[in-house]
């Protein structure tokens, strides 16, 4: 082994305290890399290996009623590879054992073989045989929470007929990998599933018998989605079309592809940090190694080694950082990506869990570590293989001072000397104090951004439960009712009130731009289920105008005043010019509203609804739901009570583990840059702490000067921090914001506080730490070394 190998290894021992607080920022930014990629990865290959073994479809449409015969002119169109005509229904269960009122969606299985698209995957049982008039599979989640095994027996309200059916099975679907109820926020199994039964019987119980009313397709590699779904369109619209949609506008696909997509921002904005730290750390490590090893640089030049050894030597001890935490970053980014994977693959009801973390993502975060360490040691490396080595054997010219304008201000404010001190070590370095602050300001902007997460969802809780959606449940109907029947709903069990709304599907066009989306229609003064704008006022949409979200108005670059063509969707399908009379913010989906009046009048038809909004008193409520149960007219049901707690409950869980990480991250960049920006502060200024101890200064007043520099760049880095987790946060919240909801930009005071103290906190912890070595020094071995 050569000298230079061996000092580099006895340099990496003797630095081992402080190579292990940069490695473990630099593990985190690696770990972060890691587990971001892997779940990913996990997440896109697994959900693709899924879509491509069960087929499942590019295209989606649903219309009122469709002749078979219209399924052999949309298998001509071109580019279309298969159709498959369905239909599907909602209904109300009766599960044993569950008091609760249960809403399923009802899919019909082709009778003559397996389903050519969206193929269902065998968990357990078998298929419903195509002759059978009471069989069907239920998607498997929903079997596990209502323990339905095989040869369950249940009742449903099927075309307005009570019907006992057996389960002779339960089933995955490509299209319920998110299985969510209409009108829901998130999964609910024991209330809302996925029945399949026999095409025979699905036509005889919703009189479709020689007719559909969903379609899907599957498209050629190279065909025009836009081009198939304007000449589906034109073939379902004298039928009810109710506007085709790709995958994009599929829910569950939405939701997961959201998943992915803030799993790559993460990717994107989080890592950057931890490596532009690790830069700084070794950069100021390494310069302060070679400061102190000026004549031992001299002394291996006069000797014959090269100035590209001596370079390389120093780099090789970055590199030697950079190894160890990227090993500790690859081990804990594994583990952790593998974990949640996992859970992910769970709460996404996957069949199964295809795990691979590319060996790119090794390399990247590999090559990021290393390069961030290299760049961080590079000036300082330069600098020692460019000195002469005469001028590196003699020691560096004693810096040169003179009085500024702030030493004669801090002269008159008569501080004490301790704090003259602190202040003039400031001046005297601020580049480093300057990256030191930087540093320590990222760690207060991760807590900040972290905190906006909980802030934010408080927000879109308070918005979406609290003040738009008031009501205790919803009654869905299928088809939609004469709003005269609301007198009947408001006489069921338990109803201490009942409101109805109307839910359209359009497409809303402005220019050559265009959106599909329902349109929400309510009477003025409605109270349960409420228009609030982003600074809380309740608006009610006005008599011949239309009220767009902001984000749907981004779509279609609409502003209030512009004139939009809005064509109905379903029975006659016509166009009417409205004009946009504000815009509301909205945090979930895109939202369009109408006056219930308007609407029913621009349709041409008596006042019709299509949901009713309940308030319920609780001690009522089973008798309300045995009625529902009964009740043949009813589409579904949805208990925003429960929604609303397992909602919270959720919510809560995950940001719990979501705060205990960033701290956990924020402490280790506090600790990495305090405590090395400390213990150099120390090997800088032993000689002169222990001159102060000598010429009579206590250990507190000593210990002071070396703790407070930092504490003082720690108290100046929150400012920064708040600023800097603020843009942080924006970026995130941008980079979560899709069709299907959108994080609001929350920053809550308790936030940057909770932020600061603990930055504080772990800033006097790391001072604390270097202060004990303070306290063992040798006043005469310190007094001996020379400068």
């Amino acid at each position: 082994m050569k000298a230079l190998d061996r000092k580099l290894l006895r340099d990496f021992r003797r630095l081992w305290a402080q190579a292990a607080a940069i490695a473990l920022v630099l593990a985190c930014g690696v770990a972060i890399l890691m587990t971001s990629f892997g779940m990913y990865g996990a997440l896109e290959d697994t959900r693709d290996a899924y879509y491509d073994r069960n087929r499942f479809a590019d295209v989606f449409a649903d219309a009122r009623r469709v002749p078979d015969s219209v399924l052999t002119d949309i298998r001509a169109i071109p580019g279309v590879r298969q159709a498959e005509a369905r239909v599907i229904e909602h209904v109300i269960l009766d599960v044993p054992g569950r008091p609760e009122t249960v809403t399923a969606r009802v899919i019909s299985l082709p009778e003559a073989s397996a389903p050519l698209l969206n193929l269902p995957l065998l968990r357990s049982g078998r298929m419903p045989d195509p002759a059978a008039t009471d069989e069907i599979v239920v998607n498997h989640p929903f079997a596990l929470a209502n323990d339905l095994r095989p040869g369950a027996r249940l009742s449903a309200n099927l075309g307005g007929q009570r019907r006992d059916l057996t389960v002779t099975g339960t089933v995955l679907s490509p299209e319920f990998i998110y299985t969510i109820g209409p009108g829901a926020l998130m999964p609910d199994n024991q209330t809302f599933g996925i029945l399949w039964m026999p095409a025979r019987m699905a036509d005889a119980a919703f009189d479709m018998d020689g007719a559909f009313d969903n379609v899907t397709l599957r498209l050629d590699p190279h065909a025009s989605l836009e081009d198939v779904i304007d000449r589906l369109d034109r073939l379902l619209e004298p039928y009810g079309g109710l506007g085709a949609y790709g995958r994009d506008s599929q829910v569950s696909h939405s939701f997961v592809d959201a998943e992915i997509e803030q799993l790559r921002t993460t990717a994107l904005i989080l890592p950057p940090i931890f490596f532009g730290i690790t830069a700084f750390l070794v950069g100021m490590v390494i310069g302060r190694i070679i400061a102190l090893e000026r004549s031992e640089i001299g002394l291996l030049k006069a000797i014959g080694y090269s100035d590209v050894e001596i370079c390389v030597h120093y780099l090789m001890l970055a590199g030697l950082i950079a190894v160890v935490g990227t090993g500790l970053g690859w081990a804990v980014g594994t583990w952790l990506s593998q974990a949640l994977a996992r859970l992910y693959a769970q709460f996404f009801d996957f069949p199964y869990l295809i795990y691979r973390v590319a060996y790119d993502a090794y390399a990247i975060s590999a090559g990021l570590a290393l390069l961030s360490a290299a760049l961080g040691a590079a000036r300082s490396a330069l600098h020692a293989a460019r000195m002469p080595p005469a001028v590196a054997m003699a020691p560096p010219a004693p810096p040169r001072f003179k009085r500024s304008a702030l030493d004669r201000l801090l002269s008159r404010l008569r501080l004490s000397q301790p704090v003259m001190m602190i202040l003039r070590a400031l001046m005297r370095w601020p580049v480093r104090a300057a990256m030191t602050t930087l540093g320590l300001s990222l760690a207060v902007a991760i807590l900040v951004a972290s905190s906006f997460f909980s802030d934010a969802l408080d927000r879109l809780i308070d918005s979406a439960f609290t003040q738009s959606n008031r009501q205790d449940a919803i009654l869905l109907f299928t088809p939609d009712i004469p709003e005269t029947a609301l007198s009947e709903v408001a006489n069921l069990p338990g109803v201490l009130r009942a409101e109805g709304q109307m839910f359209q599907a359009a497409v809303l066009r402005h220019g050559h731009l265009e959106k599909d989306v329902p349109i929400e229609a309510r009477r003025p003064g409605t109270d349960l289920s409420r228009i609030i704008d982003g600074s809380g006022t309740v608006l009610d949409a006005p008599p011949g105008g239309i009220l767009l979200s902001e984000r749907l108005a981004m779509h279609l670059a609409a502003r209030p005043g512009d004139v939009i063509e809005v064509t109905f969707l379903g029975d006659r399908g016509e166009t009417h010019r409205v004009h946009v009379a504000g815009l509301v913010q909205q945090y979930l989906g895109l939202g369009a509203y109408m006056d219930l009046a308007t609407l029913n009048r621009l349709k041409r038809q008596a006042p019709r609804i299509t949901v009713a909004n309940l308030l319920i008193d609780d001690a009522h409520l089973p008798e309300l739901h045995a009625v529902l149960k009964q009740t043949p007219e009813l589409g579904g049901l949805i208990m925003l009570t429960e929604m609303r707690r397992s909602f919270q409950d959720t919510i809560r869980e995950n940001v719990t583990i979501m705060t205990s990480v960033y701290i956990t991250i924020a402490v280790l960049i506090t600790f990495g840059v305090a405590y090395n920006g400390a213990r150099i502060q120390l090997s800088e200024r032993a000689r002169e702490l222990a001159s102060l101890r000598i010429l009579g200064f206590t250990r507190a007043e000593v210990s002071f000067v070396l703790m407070g520099e930092t504490l003082l760049l720690a108290v100046l880095a929150q400012p920064l921090g708040w600023a800097l987790g603020g843009l942080i946060a924006k970026a995130l919240a941008r980079g979560s914001t899709s069709d299907l909801y959108a994080v609001p930009l929350v920053l809550e005071p308790s936030g940057f506080a909770r932020a600061s103290l603990v930055v504080l906190a772990a800033s006097l912890i790391s001072s604390l730490i270097v202060r004990r070595r303070l306290d063992r020094l040798d006043l005469v071995d310190v007094m001996k070394t020379r400068e």
